[in-house]
């Protein structure tokens, strides 16, 4: 059977469309990246983070907070509001912890590892069962001669980025 270039074309086309306009359900505002928000849903809050982690950097709650709020600016159209928000961000530093890993023969360091962990809760003033409240926790390396204080800013920063990204897609994409 032989199929015709404006067969296949056709066949290309209505493919294509499916998929173009299959995302867009009248039960959801919007999809950008992957992400879901309710068409009421318009605004958010995020709550200065507190912090219960004694050996953290005393910015991060501040630094975490704004970082969540720029997230969420960027990559969703809703819009900032600490008076009545339609969704809400609240939670602490859990946790910041630096431990030696992998020894060596010897007993010697293999490389040291920075933890963050932040507990985080939802609050959906919509709707009520989108609530949630979890643990988030990441780390990452530096080597065992490397001072603490001279890779802290950039340990925090990969930390905290993978941290918001992965609140970003429970909140958005219910991941």
């Amino acid at each position: 059977m032989k199929l015709t270039f404006q067969k296949v074309f056709l066949s290309a086309f209505v493919f294509s469309s499916f998929f173009l306009f299959s995302g867009c359900n009248p039960s959801f505002g919007y999809s950008l990246k992957g992400i879901s928000i309710p068409a009421d849903v318009k605004t958010f809050y995020v709550e200065l983070f507190g912090n219960q982690a004694p050996a953290a950097v005393p910015t991060l709650p501040r630094d975490f907070t704004e970082k969540l709020k720029d997230k969420i600016r960027r990559e969703s159209n809703l819009k900032y509001n600490d008076t009545e928000p339609d969704i809400e961000f609240s939670g602490y530093i859990a946790a910041f912890n630096v431990t030696a890993e992998a020894p060596k023969a010897g007993e010697e360091i293999g490389f040291n590892k920075l933890a963050i962990t932040v507990s985080v809760e939802f609050t959906n003033n919509k709707d009520e069962k989108a609530n949630w409240k979890q643990q988030f926790s990441f780390d990452d390396f530096f080597a065992p001669d490397q001072n603490l204080l001279d890779v802290q800013d950039n340990l925090i920063n990969n930390i905290t980025d993978e941290l918001t990204d992965r609140i970003f897609n429970k909140a958005f994409t219910n991941w």
